[in-house]
C-alpha cells in the first residue's frame, strides 16, 4: 500500500471556499479526504508522516493553458528532451497541468511537431497541445512571422487535428479571415477549443465567432484591436457573452492593474483563465532566444522582438502571477485559485481530475507562505518541491 501523507494546520483553500487550519490527506497519487482541521492519523501503520503547515496556503496545482516554453528551452521548436526540460521547469513554479502552445511555421513542419508532443500528451507529460497560429491576421500578428501566415483553410486545420492524434486541445485563429468560422465549427466538431486571437475583427465579426463555438479568448487584450467607444471591437464581445473564457497574462507587462480588474468586473471569476505565455526564457533567464523563426531579445525580464521590438511571449511563471494577483491587484485568493486552477481544468474537461483539491482527485498541490511565496509543489502524490519548514 502506498504511504499516506498527510497535510495539516494550513489555509486550505476548498471549493466551497477558505478554511483555517484544514487538512489534506494524500494516498498514492490521489486525495483521500480533505477536513476543515487536524486529521488524526492513529491506527494507520503506513503513515509516512504528517506535514505542519501552519502559516502557510494550501492550493491546487497550477493549470497552464498557454505556455510556448522555459528553463531555456522550446516547446514550438524543440525536441520532445527540450519540452520536458520546460515542463519541469514550470513545475518547480507550481504548473502541475500544462498544455504545450506552438507558434507560427510551415504547415508540414507544425504537423510533425504535433506527432512528437502527441507523444508526450500519451505519455502525460503535458495535458495537450495549443496551436497559436499559422491562422492569424497579419494586422495584429505579434511575434508571428508574417511570411508563414495564412487564412484558416478548414482543410489545413484539419490536417494539423489529425497530426495530434487526439491530443489537440485548442487552436487560436483570427476568424474574421475567410474560413474563420466553418474552421471554427470544425474545431468544435472534433472537440478542440476554438480560441479567438491575433485578431483584427469587429464585435460583429467576433459575436460571429462565439455564435459558431468559439469559447476563449487568447490573451485578452493583447494583439487585439482596443476598445473604442464607437468601434467596440473583439474585447467587448469577449467580455460580455457569458459562453467565453478569457486568458490573461498577469506579468505587469502584458496588462496595466486596471485593464486585469477590468476582465475580472465583467467577466467573473468563473471566466478568467490566467496563463504565461511563457518562452524559452521563463525560469531562465536575459538573453537572446528563438521563437518559432524569430529571434527575441529578453531584458529585464521583458521578451520582445530584435526586429520589430513586438512583446514576444513573457518570462512569466504561473507562481508569479498568483503571488501578483493577491499583493498587487488585492484579488481574493479564491478568485486567484479559480484562474489558476479551476477554470482551465474545466475548459480542458479535466476537472474531474485536477483543479480543485477534493476527494478522489489527483494530488496536485502547492504551497505558499503567508506571503505568497511558494515552497511546495506536488504533483500526483509526489513532492516535485518539498517545504522545507522552520
Amino acid at each position: 500500500m502506498a504511504p499516506t501523507k498527510v497535510l495539516t494546520g494550513a489555509r486550505v483553500v476548498l471549493p466551497t471556499g477558505t478554511v483555517d487550519g484544514g487538512s489534506v490527506t494524500v494516498e498514492g497519487t490521489r486525495i483521500a479526504a480533505t477536513a476543515p482541521g487536524p486529521t488524526t492519523t492513529a491506527g494507520t501503520s503506513d503513515t509516512a508522516g504528517t506535514v505542519d503547515l501552519r502559516g502557510h496556503w494550501l492550493v491546487p496545482g497550477f493549470v497552464d493553458l498557454h505556455n510556448h516554453g522555459g528553463g531555456g528551452a522550446s516547446f514550438a521548436g524543440g525536441d520532445a528532451e527540450d519540452v520536458l526540460q520546460g515542463v519541469r521547469t514550470h513545475r518547480l513554479h507550481g504548473t502541475t497541468t500544462l498544455v504545450a502552445s506552438a507558434v507560427t511555421g510551415d504547415l508540414d513542419f507544425l504537423a510533425r511537431h504535433a506527432g512528437m508532443l502527441a507523444e508526450l500528451a500519451q505519455q502525460g507529460d503535458i495535458a495537450g497541445i495549443h496551436f497559436e497560429g499559422p491562422f492569424i491576421s497579419p494586422c495584429r500578428k505579434g511575434a508571428h512571422d508574417e511570411s508563414l501566415l495564412r487564412d484558416p483553410d478548414p482543410a489545413e486545420v484539419r490536417k494539423l487535428i489529425d497530426a495530434a492524434h487526439g491530443h489537440a486541445r485548442m487552436m487560436t485563429l483570427a476568424t474574421e479571415l475567410p474560413g474563420g468560422l466553418d474552421s471554427v465549427r470544425l474545431l468544435v466538431e472534433h472537440g478542440v477549443i476554438a480560441a479567438v486571437g491575433h485578431t483584427d475583427a469587429t464585435y460583429e465579426q467576433t459575436l460571429a465567432a462565439v455564435d459558431a463555438g468559439a469559447t476563449v479568448a487568447t490573451h485578452l487584450f493583447n494583439a487585439m484591436p482596443p476598445l473604442g467607444h464607437r468601434a467596440p471591437g473583439p474585447i467587448t464581445a469577449l467580455l460580455e457573452d457569458e459562453r467565453v473564457t478569457v486568458e490573461l497574462i498577469n506579468d505587469g507587462t502584458h496588462l496595466h492593474p486596471a485593464a486585469l480588474q477590468l476582465a475580472f468586473h465583467h467577466a467573473g471569476r468563473e471566466r478568467v483563465a490566467f496563463i504565461t505565455d511563457a518562452m524559452d526564457a521563463a525560469g531562465f533567464g536575459d538573453g537572446r532566444y528563438m521563437l518559432g523563426p524569430l529571434e527575441v531579445e529578453v531584458a529585464d525580464g521583458v521578451a520582445r522582438l530584435v526586429e520589430g521590438n513586438s512583446i514576444a511571449g513573457s518570462t512569466l511563471t504561473l507562481d508569479r502571477a498568483f503571488r501578483r494577483a493577491v499583493t498587487v491587484d488585492k484579488l481574493p485568493v479564491e478568485d486567484v485559485v479559480a484562474a489558476i486552477s479551476a477554470n482551465p481544468a474545466r475548459l480542458l474537461g479535466l476537472d474531474d481530475r485536477i483543479g480543485s483539491l477534493e476527494p478522489g482527485k489527483d494530488a496536485d498541490l502547492v504551497v505558499l507562505d503567508d506571503a505568497f511565496a511558494l515552497v511546495g509543489v506536488m504533483r500526483r502524490g509526489e513532492w516535485v518541491v518539498a517545504p522545507q519548514l522552520a
